[in-house]
């Protein structure tokens, strides 16, 4: 299970001279790569993870520990350690935090453990993030029995990711924050050498919202298009003039744009008709830019579409904002990963376009989140998040683990 990235570099012991603790014995590395091919082989949409949450349950009691299902009925929380030292001072808890539900698309994998769900997979890795946490929290447990274990942890596996605008919300309002100080989590990243992991400081994915317009006019022939709203070229226009009017209404550093997926209007060629759709998505890197969204989108709307004499109706689901990191949180990362692996087990990564809600937990507390290297090293070839026949370097799995359990040692109080 071994993947051996660490170098010449990397530090031998930690600040007293006191090796790290909290290594992965091979029968647990074993263990948890059979808990991931289970969680793969029955994928759950989010809030219906049921059988996750019940198998997630199940493992933490088995080792001890009193995990709470949420609110929800889905999803669950688990304390390891208490938030106060023997003086009775409050020592914030450490959250690590997971995603656990998976995508409605087909698996397309030929292995024996891709999904046993007509039109689900776990195409995005959360599997993988669910299996990290609940290893670190069994190695964590067992720091803590022994009496090494600094600071109280938190696990906390969230439902609905994939759902805008996201299970966080939920999360957060059942009280998954109370008394945390600081929450960190891993994102599967397939551009990245298992063995490694991705870092940045500030925005590491954008926002992401869901628009949906309805066009509405009287109709009427194709020969007289003089006389009515002509609809198709209303929502024509919409399209295309709308990204370009926001594109000059916003700093071209915010990165916001609006783009369209679905255009469906008219049933007859020569019927001028009465109705249209549009949806897209609404993404942006920066997050003032983002907040000022939805008032935007409205305006620009409402112009372009009253101008060709159509009558709008503007669905704007608010989705996520940006995961903003914070430089301490990327630093206690980089500390772990570097304690555990080496100084060039770590590595810079760019800002993505996708949209994550654990960005909802950082407009509470501060925290980041890394991306977990699951390519094989030497492989060219990609597998791509959101696809069915994404796949893992399920030797990640130790990786994840060692980085949190590192940086529950090293987190400062």
């Amino acid at each position: 299970m071994s993947l051996d990235t660490a170098d010449a570099d990397a530090p031998a012991d930690t600040a007293g001279g006191a090796a790290l603790p909290g290594t992965v014995p091979e029968a647990l590395c074993a263990e948890l790569i059979a808990f991931r091919r289970d969680l793969h082989r029955h994928p759950e949409l989010g809030n219906q993870e049921f059988r996750t949450t019940a198998a997630i349950k199940e493992r933490l009691e088995r080792a001890g520990l009193r995990p709470r299902v949420l609110g929800t009925g889905t999803g669950l929380m688990c304390d390891i350690g208490t938030g106060a030292d023997d003086s009775g001072r409050d020592i914030p808890f450490l959250a690590l935090r997971a995603d656990i539900d998976a995508l409605p698309i087909p698996d397309t994998k030929t292995v024996d453990y891709a999904s046993t769900v007509p039109g689900r997979a776990h195409a995005c890795g959360h599997d993988v993030h669910t299996t990290v946490v609940l290893g670190a929290g069994l190695v964590l447990a067992e720091l803590a029995r022994a009496g090494v274990l600094p600071r109280p942890v938190r696990l906390v596996f969230q439902p609905a990711e994939e759902v805008l605008p996201g299970g966080a919300a939920d999360a957060v309002e059942f009280g998954v924050l109370d008394g945390v100080g600081r929450i960190l989590a891993v994102h599967c990243d397939p551009r990245v050498d298992a063995g490694r992991i991705g870092l940045r400081t500030g925005a590491i994915t954008s926002a992401c919202d869901r628009l949906e317009v309805e066009l509405d006019g009287p109709g009427g022939h194709t020969a007289r298009p003089h006389l009515t709203t002509d609809m198709v070229t209303a929502a024509a226009r919409v399209a295309v003039d709308v990204p370009a009017v926001i594109s000059r209404r916003v700093d071209a550093r915010a990165g916001l744009s609006v783009t369209w997926g679905r255009m469906v209007s008219g049933h007859a060629c020569n019927v001028i008709p009465q109705h249209a759709e549009l949806s897209g998505t609404v993404r942006c890197l920066d997050l003032d830019a983002w907040r000022a969204a939805p008032d935007m989108v409205h305006a620009a709307i409402d112009e372009v579409a009253v101008l060709h004499g159509a009558k709008p109706q503007i669905h704007y689901v608010r989705g996520v904002p940006p995961v903003v990191n914070e430089a301490v949180s990327v630093q206690l990362l980089r500390d772990a990963m570097v304690a555990r692996r080496g100084v060039r087990s770590v590595e810079g990564t760019e800002q993505s376009l996708g949209g994550e809600d654990f960005s909802w937990y950082l407009e509470h507390v501060p925290g980041a989140m890394a991306r977990l290297g699951v390519r094989p090293p030497g492989e060219l070839s990609r597998h791509d998040l959101h696809r069915g026949d994404f796949d893992v370097d399920e030797r990640a799995i130790q990786v994840g683990v060692e980085l949190f359990t590192a940086a529950a040692l090293l987190a400062p109080n």
